[in-house]
């Protein structure tokens, strides 16, 4: 039975729902502000954190902060009240914010695909592409877009109405109208479908760069004596890779998937079989993806990790973290690495010299996955192409041949 009460209805369950309810979210909201802060603060503490790709993983945790901090309070005294008690104007407000910093970090996730989709795929490209002021730009460009489909309820296109156990705001997915089903089925392909291709497209692609290098080194390997070694940490690297790249899709599409077919179904026409369960269910579970993201992206990596067992006395115990999750495979990386850009510059029309981004020093997996800004002049020293060691090898070989040959005609003689 539902009972009218101001502009919503009032949806009468039991109250160990709405209790229940009540506890999901506020551990979510705690952990969502706590390892977003975190990640802030180890941010903020540790200069050598600040490089350009890291700032795509900074903005990812003020979004999802600033969702978890905006969303998750109100959801909880609702659900405390069973039902919505901030008024119209609240309500407003409270979607608007969701909106706003949902879309942000969705968008943001998508930027940060492209960002090491350019700097693996294509690496001579990268040293142009990758700058603090492109970098600031981009995070500009993900807040306005995000901006623009957070406002467009407020300003007509649809409306922002409760939702579910009416504890919660969001976009009005369930009136049939023009301006509802027109802004649910945009918001759908250009926030949750063409992103999320986008994603697929982008780690597909550093997969496949990943495994034609781990090829070419294990070539390289077999003319050098050394192909056990590089094949061992070839197959590190293309797994780990691979993993972060499953985990990161995964954890985008379990988040909102729920939430995306919910709001289609009801933009079908078939609202009428959704009960109030399967509405406030997907949203509790989109809400979550803010406390996913600190750990994907940034608790895991060796420096985040090692900067706040430093800063924060009681994580100390992240300084004793198990080497393999970081593996060093300098070789290997720096080998595959070598085996794309001279891939890249056979094709280039211009003559550039092959540059490694990774140095033959004990260098973590994570600086291929997160990112960091390629130093020119370190590497241009440390590290040789492809085509230099394959040189070198021949010249040694031809050597070695003209050696024998001069050997076996002193024998004749």
């Amino acid at each position: 039975m539902d009972v009218e009460r101001g502009f919503y209805q009032l949806v009468e369950v039991q109250d160990h729902v709405h209790y229940i309810i009540a506890f999901v979210v506020s551990v979510i909201g705690a952990v969502g502000v706590t390892g977003n802060a975190l990640v802030m603060y180890a941010f903020y503490c540790n200069k050598k954190l600040r490089t350009p790709p890291n700032f795509f993983i900074m903005n990812l945790a003020v979004s999802d902060f600033l969702m978890a901090i905006t969303q998750s309070p109100i959801f909880f005294v609702n659900s405390l009240y069973k039902g919505w008690i901030f008024g119209e104007t609240g309500c407003k407000i409270y979607a608007f914010c969701g909106a706003l910093f949902g879309i942000t970090s969705m968008i943001n996730l998508l930027a940060i695909s492209i960002d090491r989709y350019v700097v693996i795929v294509k690496p001579l490209q990268a040293l142009r592409w990758t700058s603090t002021r492109r970098t600031y730009l981009i995070i500009a460009l993900v807040w306005l877009y995000s901006l623009a489909w957070s406002l467009a309820p407020l300003l007509g296109w649809s409306s922002y109405i409760p939702e579910g156990l009416m504890t919660s705001c969001t976009w009005d997915y369930v009136t049939s109208t023009p301006a509802n089903k027109s802004y649910t089925l945009m918001l759908c392909c250009f926030v949750f479908f063409v992103p999320l291709g986008i994603i697929s497209y982008c780690y597909l692609c550093m997969f496949l760069a990943i495994r034609q290098g781990s090829r070419d080194v294990e070539q390289l390997g077999n003319q050098m004596r050394k192909s056990t070694l590089i094949q061992q940490n070839s197959i590190k690297t293309e797994w780990k890779l691979a993993k972060i790249a499953f985990v990161v899709i995964i954890v985008f599409v379990l988040s909102w998937s729920p939430y995306a077919c919910v709001t289609l179904i009801a933009w079908a026409g078939y609202g009428r079989i959704l009960n109030p369960y399967s509405k406030s269910v997907p949203g509790v579970i989109a809400k979550s993806s803010a406390i996913y993201n600190p750990l994907i992206y940034a608790i895991i990596h060796s420096k985040y990790r090692l900067t706040l067992a430093e800063k924060v006395p009681c994580l100390h115990f992240l300084a004793h973290a198990p080497r393999k999750d970081c593996i060093s495979v300098s070789l290997s990386e720096s080998s595959l690495r070598d085996s794309v850009l001279s891939r890249q510059s056979s094709v280039s029309t211009t003559k550039l010299h092959r540059v490694s981004s990774i140095t033959t020093t004990d260098t973590h997996v994570w600086s291929d996955v997160e990112l960091n800004p390629i130093d020119q002049s370190h590497t241009l020293g440390s590290s040789y192409s492809l085509g230099t060691l394959r040189d070198k090898e021949n010249q040694s070989l031809t050597k070695h041949t003209k050696r024998k040959k001069s050997q076996s005609q002193e024998q004749l003689r």
